[in-house]
């Protein structure tokens, strides 16, 4: 007989599959915007109002307040799907859902004052403790300078790693403040080659109050324990540093799939230069390349969403993935990034110097996807290193957290 399970599991397939089909409509739009962003350094309003219109900011905001409350596996699909019209657009997409699924993981009172306040609300952040908070009485004093925050020029909302401390200056360990945007300031720092229009500028906090129901302890949430009430919302389960290490891939995914597509089609036009090639598809050398390439995407593919699936099958449980799972969904997510990019080269090693064309978007998919697959979090070497460790039981004590 069906059961409550089958019921939920069905309607969060037709509300994914909707909401892919109303981002994938939008490829245009975020097409013809990739250029202003690059220039602009930030996603073009006219892209942001689309993607909010077609409710891509709410992949995992509680159900509660009007969101979709997917699973990783969805945000992975939604921001590859934008990410195949603008590789930017696609970042700031899956780093501001994530941020909102973090806000998940605080207690009522907080997710009321961030979505029930505003169901459209966008939160920013980074979860790496390089500011200060001091405990006081009723809450926190928070203070820091954290670079990289991507979505910020978009956000209402960030939420931001601190290394704790009470009065005395005894230390009170590491957490996640959430702050008002406009509590903060920004400086412009971001100045890069590729993912410009993730406009990922400085954030500032100076002394800012912030009551302890706001403050979130990352000691706890790295072992799956939440501040949420809502015991019951599977999704808030998810273990903490795995879903929001995994998330980093999904638009390296799409940004494949578009160079996939783009040099595909152009196959059929454009010939070899110096060959007697008059079509690149006429070639059985161009074939292979093609091949492997997409063979190296699908590869990359299949190791995120086999990482998604460790981390929703243990939140599904309730349980918290071990040391070896996550060091596996670590490892996965990595060898996706860099599958990626291994597969961009071969694409533009076949489809030739006339890729690097500021008049062709596929220089762009290839500097966006090498800027975003060297985040710190999905380092190969290291995520390799975590892995054979975990494979031989040795301590892992390169990393503060994984």
């Amino acid at each position: 007989m069906p059961n409550e399970n089958d019921a939920t599991d069905d309607h969060a397939s037709s509300a994914l599959a909707d909401l892919l089909a109303r981002v994938e409509s939008l490829r245009p739009v975020l097409a013809a915007n990739v250029g202003q962003g690059s220039s602009d350094r930030r996603v073009p309003p006219e892209s942001i109002a689309a993607l909010t219109g077609a409710g891509a900011f709410k992949v995992m905001v509680p159900r509660r307040y009007g969101g979709y409350e997917l699973g990783v596996r969805a945000l992975l699909d939604v921001s590859a799907a934008v990410a195949v019209g603008d590789g930017g657009a696609g970042w700031v997409t899956s780093l501001t859902g994530v941020c909102a699924w973090m806000v998940g993981l605080y207690s009522g009172k907080p997710q009321d004052e961030v979505f029930g306040a505003d169901p459209d609300a966008r939160v920013c952040g980074s979860g790496s403790p390089i500011g200060t908070g001091v405990q006081v009485e009723g809450g926190w004093r928070v203070s820091g300078r954290w670079p990289y925050i991507s979505g910020s020029l978009h956000a209402g909302w960030a939420t931001l790693g601190v290394l704790g401390s009470d009065g005395s200056g005894q230390p009170a360990g590491p957490a996640m403040a959430l702050v008002p945007m406009a509590e903060c300031t920004l400086e412009d720092t971001w100045h890069t080659a590729g993912m410009r229009a993730t406009g990922s500028n400085t954030l500032v906090v100076q002394d800012v109050f912030l009551p302890d129901h706001r403050v979130l302890s990352v000691s706890l949430a790295a072992e799956s324990r939440y501040a949420s009430e809502y015991g019951g919302e599977s999704v808030y389960r998810a273990a903490f540093l795995p879903t929001a290490t995994l998330v980093l891939v999904g638009p390296l995914l799409g940004l494949g799939r578009a160079a996939l597509e783009y040099v595909r089609e152009a196959a059929g036009r454009k010939g070899i230069v110096a060959t007697t090639f008059a079509r690149q598809a006429d070639s059985a050398g161009f074939r292979m390349q093609l091949a492997e390439a997409g063979m190296t995407i699908d590869t990359a593919h299949l190791h995120a969403h086999r990482a998604a699936a460790d981390i929703e099958d243990h939140a599904a449980r309730g349980t918290h993935p071990d040391q070896l799972a996550r060091a596996r969904i670590r490892a996965d997510t990595a060898w996706a990034a860099e599958h990626v990019v291994t597969a961009l080269t071969l694409l533009l090693d076949a489809h030739g110097s006339g890729g690097f064309a500021e008049s062709s978007p596929l220089h762009r998919m290839w500097l966006d996807a090498n800027v975003g697959a060297r985040h710190a979090l999905i380092n190969p070497a290291v995520s390799k290193e975590i892995y054979g460790r975990a494979l031989l039981g040795v301590d892992i004590d390169i990393v503060a957290a994984f």
